[in-house]
């Protein structure tokens, strides 16, 4: 599951890209947006549009009230956020991992302190693994707001922060609004070996 309480930190381009990895990685996975804005479903809708190959199934939010459609996948990505709770409660429910975006701000430390509260107080018994990582990073040197949002969720009880970090750059917005993962557009760029590490920290099994 890639949630959080916190709209625009980058939930669906996260979900899409890591879907787009997966998918070239020969894993059968995917997703599931159950968020009603609907933007992982564009962008899935204009890469099938332009014929971009690997294609990711998308199930409709509705699948989350069906284990066994679910379980017809290795892998399974759900792209939710608060503008829906009972898919946000029901993600929470069958979710084995958590992934945070993170941007760095101090409003955005608080809301995933919020959002760790909210995840114990409906995950129930389960063990769940959360994880976090700071996206939409500072990319000048003598901006040290990501560095210091990094610090402060590494304080964090009950989450596990990842080291690698994606940047603000334009050419993930660009990618995303092409239907492409940013590894594809610019396989050679900044953005994509940022990307490439935190697929890495996400499955280091499959590059084993």
């Amino acid at each position: 599951m890639i949630g959080s309480l916190k709209g625009g930190s980058g939930k669906s381009t996260v979900t899409f890209n890591l879907a787009v990895w997966l998918a070239l990685a020969d894993v059968d996975v995917a997703v599931v947006d159950a968020d009603p804005q609907a933007t992982l479903s564009d962008v899935l809708q204009v890469r099938s549009e332009e014929g971009y190959k690997p294609m990711v199934p998308r199930l409709a939010a509705d699948a989350l009230k069906d284990i066994d459609q679910l379980r017809e996948h290795d892998q399974l990505l759900i792209d939710v956020g608060t503008a829906s709770m009972d898919n946000l409660k029901r993600s929470l429910g069958i979710a084995d991992r958590i992934l945070v975006p993170v941007p760095p701000s101090q409003a955005d430390i608080w809301s995933t302190q919020r959002f760790l509260r909210f995840v114990a107080a409906n995950a129930g018994d389960r063990d769940v693994e959360v994880l976090g990582f700071i996206n939409r990073g500072d990319t000048h040197h003598a901006i040290r707001e990501s560095d210091e949002a990094a610090a402060a969720l590494v304080s964090l009880p009950g989450i596990k922060y990842l080291k690698p970090r994606l940047a603000q750059r334009t050419a993930y917005r660009r990618s995303f609004s092409e239907g492409l993962a940013v590894f594809e557009l610019q396989p050679r760029s900044k953005g994509a070996a940022e990307w490439n590490a935190v697929a890495a920290a996400l499955y280091p099994d499959l590059l084993g």
